[in-house]
């Protein structure tokens, strides 16, 4: 019902339809219940009896861990000016690595997209488009290594760029006339295996069929693989650590920001690694992380202006967890206004989510549901406080997001 409710706000922006966990009521949970004395004032439509006791649920909603004093006091070195400077310089060193590739006419394709699914990995591929665009232009209809391998992660890194990729065309020779993978003689190639594997999860609706077969036999291939391998010996131990982390949730389903920060330990420990990269990934991190530390900042003021969370005891008091959601949205930090505002709308969402399915009655609702349509400040003169409190909260907050569009795109929402 919130849901549906909020649609019929005015928006401000597209914002991206996030999934939060908007019912208490799931798995036949059914929140206890309290009784309050509420009095209403007259009204020309009453909601219950003067003295009528109204029947109230509490979902028993723990309070929040992050503290308001807490989160403002978030600070970090890396907003200053020299470390700005020392990720420009080693954005010019990469940069020079994509291009210097490019000017090498016999460079097996192999090694520019593992240097690109690297610096995807490791979080730092938007500072490359232009570059990993041309690069990927080039060798998109360019015969590459025939290994599984190389032919799995060709396939992987076109698809996640949005190339029209042909999965046939491109596993012909690993594949019998029926499209069924046959991959008996590659039972040592574990990397390749690992490779498909990820692949699989870059397959469109259309494909479903190969994709079942591809998941199936790679996921028993890996587990297996990974029980030979487990507590003995060998010279693998970060291709394991690859194969374990792919098993636990495939790349392609990761958050990418929490996939950077784990990317870069096991980089670090892992073989063969470009230190240029490296330090570019943990310089750019801090610096992102110091972005997104104020970009909570102005959250967490917002909500605590709003006093929903201190006034609403009912409601969840989840700022920091909504904005964690925007950071899987969109990490980069040229969208600060995308978090604040998304986070803003999270929020909100969440409180109304919780009136409606967990505090409010059914007559407080309709005259509720009403007021948000009709976009009408004086219809919810005659509802109890909390829910005067979060319908202004909720048409001041959306009313500061199209003033921002009027203001800065010169759209009238």
């Amino acid at each position: 019902m919130a849901l549906n409710l909020l649609s019929s706000i005015p928006a401000a922006c597209n914002f991206t339809r996030l999934s939060l966990p908007l019912s208490s009521k799931v798995n036949g949970f059914v929140p206890p219940i309290t009784r309050v004395q509420y009095h209403v004032a007259a009204s020309t439509t009453p909601i219950k009896p003067v003295d009528q006791t109204i029947i109230r649920r509490s979902a028993d909603y723990g309070p929040t861990i992050w503290s308001f004093d807490y989160i403002q006091s978030l600070d970090s070195k890396y907003k200053g000016e020299s470390y700005a400077r020392q990720l420009e310089k080693l954005k010019e060193q990469v940069s020079a690595m994509l291009q210097q590739d490019d000017k090498v006419v016999d460079l097996d394709p192999l090694h520019q997209l593992e240097l690109i699914d690297n610096l995807h990995r490791l979080g730092v591929s938007y500072h490359f488009e232009d570059e990993i665009k041309r690069t990927l232009d080039r060798i998109h209809n360019k015969n590459t290594n025939k290994s599984l391998y190389a032919t799995a992660l060709k396939f992987r890194i076109l698809r996640q760029y949005g190339y029209n990729t042909p999965v046939k065309e491109t596993f012909s020779r690993f594949m019998d006339e029926k499209g069924i993978f046959k991959l008996s003689s590659h039972s040592d190639d574990c990397k390749g295996m690992l490779a498909l594997y990820e692949a699989a999860y870059l397959l469109v609706e259309e494909e479903s069929s190969i994709f079942r077969d591809a998941t199936s036999f790679t996921t028993a291939y890996l587990k297996e693989w990974v029980i030979k391998h487990d507590n003995i010996k060998h010279d693998d131990e970060h291709l394991c650590t690859l194969v374990n982390h792919a098993l636990e949730l495939p790349l392609h389903w990761r958050m990418p920001r929490l996939e950077a920060r784990w990317f870069i330990d096991v980089c670090e420990n892992g073989p063969d690694m470009n230190p240029i990269l490296l330090e570019l990934a943990k310089v750019d991190f801090n610096i992102v992380q110091a972005v997104h530390q104020e970009n909570l900042k102005y959250a967490s003021r917002w909500w605590k202006k709003t006093g929903l969370g201190e006034n609403l005891n009912f409601v969840r008091d989840r700022i920091v967890e909504n904005f964690m959601w925007t950071v899987g949205e969109k990490f980069e930090p040229q969208f600060g206004y995308f978090r604040r505002m998304s986070t803003m709308v999270n929020a909100l969402i969440t409180a109304v989510d919780d009136v409606y399915d967990v505090y409010g009655t059914l007559d407080e609702l309709e005259i509720f549901t009403d007021a948000v349509e009709r976009w009408d400040a004086t219809a919810v003169e005659q509802l109890p406080h909390y829910m005067k409190l979060c319908f202004h909260a909720l048409r001041n907050s959306i009313n500061e997001m199209t003033f921002d569009a009027l203001r800065d795109q010169g759209v009238d929402i």
